[in-house]
């Protein structure tokens, strides 16, 4: 296998970790960064279930155009990819 680029994943500086829940589940991710980055990377790829055939549902666009990815947090439905993960965040799918 060849690489394309040099590996520059030393260089970045990343900000602190955080933990935050999914469906009660803890999970870790950097603070600031979307919600839906990192649920990508905690490979919580199932978001939300279609409303008519209840099919699953992930991340889409990821820039708050289709609401694919759209979660609950505090009671109010919001598209992950538009939130900014903090400490203690606790965030449900919208699975039936």
């Amino acid at each position: 296998m060849f690489q394309l680029a040099p590996n520059h994943e030393d260089d970045i500086v990343r900000t602190a970790k955080v933990n935050f829940t999914f469906d009660g589940k803890s999970l870790l991710a950097h603070e600031g960064e979307s919600l839906a980055a990192a649920l990508m990377r905690a490979k919580q790829l199932h978001i939300s279930d279609a409303p008519a055939d209840g099919a699953p549902r992930g991340l889409f666009c990821c820039m708050g155009l289709c609401q694919e990815c759209v979660v609950q947090v505090d009671g109010k439905t919001i598209e992950s990819c538009r939130l900014q993960v903090s400490q203690g965040l606790h965030v449900s799918s919208l699975r039936r």
